[in-house]
């Protein structure tokens, strides 16, 4: 787990959006290190464990949300809509993620107006968002290879200008209510870089990893069937959301796309750098692809059944 202690900060006008469902194992903890905004925003989905009442503790305004089995809005977008927010920022966190007091600085100076980018990462953008990196944690560990760094998405910006992607007409995927692969798009413009990481404490174990990337196999699945997919566009020569969606659309024609996959992470994204917890991860990303073409195959197969089960009665009608 991360450390506890964390120096006095003075206070923030940002809101800091953390959706959950039931996850009393690490709001405290993400909470904890974001006192020193002035709005906390949880928004959860019917928790059945103690997540309302730890983040109520915490200083938190707790919203509901009710899931529709039309697959749209997801959770983040309902609250960019529907949540009356108290300050234009907003950073949003899952609830293993946790601030760092060096990420909390640098919001600080973006909100106030006195941030300025200084080379590496940092970038000018339209000032109305900003990607921020992140550092996973596994086995105790940062990775830093095996494609998990650096890891950037949009997550401080005005919440009066940025939205989660739609992608797709995807309905019930059955992977979540929770944008998970869908990025920010800012209505301004693109977006500046922040200096500064939080952590990503996503996986306490093997059996979370498996257990999470189960649900994103269907989404997967689901995605690669979409005809109509919206949002961010792939480009071999965009931004990084856009570079990365476009190497996944370029991996789904390769034959051995699950072995590659491992080779592609270990090796040439330098996933043996982490030793034995790099070789697992890698191994368990070719897994990942492997199970996300067979999901979609399986759905392939048995829609052309049900097609052809339909014929077969329209057929019978008509004689």
């Amino acid at each position: 787990m991360p450390p506890g202690d964390w120096p006095a900060l003075a206070s923030v006008p940002v809101s800091i959006l953390v959706p959950v469902k039931n996850e009393q194992r690490n709001i405290v903890h993400c909470l904890r290190r974001v006192q020193w905004a002035t709005e906390l925003v949880v928004v959860d989905s019917q928790s059945t464990d103690q997540t309302i009442a730890l983040s109520q503790a915490m200083g938190a305004d707790v919203y509901q949300f009710h899931y529709s089995k039309q697959g749209w809005p997801k959770k983040k977008n309902w609250a960019l809509e529907n949540v009356p927010w108290k300050n234009d920022w907003v950073m949003i966190l899952d609830a293993d993620e946790y601030m760092t007091p060096e990420l909390a600085e640098e919001i600080r100076q973006v909100v106030s107006g006195t941030w300025k980018p200084t080379g590496g990462q940092s970038k000018p953008g339209c000032g109305d968002g900003y990607w921020v990196n992140r550092r996973f944690m596994f086995f105790g560990r940062w990775l830093r290879g095996c494609g998990y760094y650096p890891s950037y998405n949009v997550r401080l910006f005005k919440h009066s200008v940025g939205r989660y992607e739609r992608i797709g007409s995807l309905g019930d995927t059955g992977s979540g209510d929770n944008e998970v692969h869908e990025h920010v798009v800012l209505d301004t413009g693109e977006a500046g870089y922040l200096r500064h990481e939080f952590l990503h404490y996503a996986y306490p174990d093997l059996s979370a990893w498996i257990e999470k990337h189960n649900r994103y196999t269907t989404w997967e699945a689901h995605a690669m069937e979409a005809k109509d997919a919206g949002g961010v566009r792939p480009s071999m020569f965009g931004g990084p959301i856009e570079r990365r969606r476009w190497l996944k659309r370029f991996a789904r024609r390769l034959p051995l796309r699950p072995t590659l996959r491992f080779i592609y992470s270990y090796f040439f994204q330098m996933g043996f750098r982490d030793g034995y917890p790099g070789y697992v991860m890698c191994r368990l990303l070719g897994w990942y692809e492997f199970v996300s073409i067979a999901k979609y195959r399986e759905r392939r197969a048995l829609e052309s059944e049900r097609a052809r089960e339909e014929a077969k009665l329209t057929s019978g009608r008509s004689l």
